[in-house]
């Protein structure tokens, strides 16, 4: 491993001995060979030479204040990948015509570092992230790369960073690694040249006010992902094409869309979280249900966690399988629905309130002891994430 560190104006370039280097902390799986890819042995790391002065608790929203450094890798067909390089945090230069800008071949990923007892840094099941961007770069035609060297990588990167990890049980660094084609053609092509970057920003919360119910808009003439599309993907061209929708819906008074499919306006996500139901459901059973990953629905690393943890619980019924409005308007009807929410790696979870459907404002129960499924899934994932309780789920930076 090459370090470059900054002293003053003048670079050293500092040469770790394989002694040193079995000293580092390592707790990344063993890297499987048989993909070609960059190796985190290989990292340079060049330090800025300016460090930015942190801001001050609250003073920043979602994704808006960075780190001083950033993780590019740079691949091209001919040559593979190159060396990963930790350098100070700044602009990319891209060509014009490169193909992720003209024709969306991208892809991204969005985790957290939580700093929590005893100061310690954490991640929350990070190959999960790791197995899902790789999974999406197959699917965009960019290239493979080994999900263990990629999470070293960006453990390094953290840990340069780590001043940057907010000491508070509400805030953590949001990690955003991002693969794009740099292929320099407006040729609709599978790519020859692409670059593999990971940034972080501190983050508060999602929403100005995470402990509130939010409201959704539902209308079926929007429609987020189709079958044999990229809905289970995390490509950028999801999220952007979903603006207008979203905008109709705050002038309908709503935060979020509501996303339906299909003729009997099956319920897939809420904006841009995955959707859990807690009710009693038509055989008279408590049951939490979810859509089903069907290729429509983003496979939530907070999603799984949700299943796994509940069904560990056994006590209620746990179930992924397709919801209709049609069946929440009656259950609603028949006072069967104890609480709707959203979950995702950005707000956790998110209590739903309201539903706007048909002209009709649909109220959720979501106040006092309804709510109690969702405060304890809240504080089981939050202690993981900060360390309160110990469990093989967190990732020791």
């Amino acid at each position: 491993m090459t370090v470059h560190s900054s002293v003053g104006a003048v670079t050293q370039v500092v040469l770790l001995s394989d002694a040193q280097r079995e000293n580092l902390p390592s707790t990344t799986p063993m890297a499987n060979h048989r993909i070609p890819s960059f190796m985190a042995a290989d990292l340079v790391i060049q330090l800025s030479c300016t460090l930015k002065t942190k801001p001050d608790r609250g003073s920043f929203g979602f994704g808006t204040v960075f780190t001083d450094h950033m993780l590019t890798i740079e691949w091209s067909e001919t040559e593979g990948w190159q060396a990963p390089l930790i350098k100070p945090f700044g602009d990319l230069s891209l060509h014009p015509a490169c193909s992720s800008l003209h024709y969306g071949i991208q892809l991204f990923e969005g985790l957290k570092a939580y700093r929590g007892d005893g100061d310690r840094l954490r991640l929350f099941r990070p190959m999960l992230n790791m197995n899902r961007m790789a999974a999406a770069a197959k699917r965009a035609c960019l290239p493979a790369f080994d999900q263990s060297e990629l999470l070293e990588c960006i453990r390094r990167l953290i840990e340069i960073d780590q001043d940057w990890v907010p000491r508070s049980d509400s805030a953590s660094l949001y990690i955003r690694p991002t693969l794009i084609s740099t292929e320099p053609t407006l040729g609709v092509k599978k790519p020859s040249r692409a670059l593999l970057y990971v940034i972080l920003s501190q983050v508060g919360s999602y929403f100005d006010n995470e402990a509130e119910a939010i409201s959704l808009w539902a209308d079926p003439k929007y429609t987020r992902a189709w079958k044999g599309g990229t809905g289970d993907c995390k490509m950028g061209g999801n999220y952007g094409s979903a603006l207008f929708a979203q905008y109709e819906a705050v002038d309908y008074g709503c935060q979020q869309v509501l996303w339906l499919y299909g003729e009997d306006h099956q319920i897939t996500e809420a904006g841009t979280m995955n959707i859990f139901l807690h009710w009693i459901n038509e055989d008279g059973e408590e049951e939490l249900a979810t859509p089903p990953l069907d290729g429509l629905i983003l496979p939530g690393i907070t999603r799984q966690s949700i299943l796994e943890l509940t069904r560990k619980w056994d006590e209620f019924k746990v179930t992924e399988r397709f919801l209709t409005m049609g069946q929440l308007c009656s259950a609603l009807k028949q006072q069967q629905v104890k609480e709707i929410f959203g979950s995702g790696t950005a707000c956790v979870i998110c209590p739903i309130g309201h539903v706007t459907y048909q002209g009709k404002s649909l109220k959720i129960p979501c106040q006092g002891e309804n709510s109690t499924l969702t405060s304890r899934i809240a504080k089981e994932l939050t202690d993981i994430q900060y360390g309160r309780t110990v469990s093989d789920w967190t990732f020791l930076v």
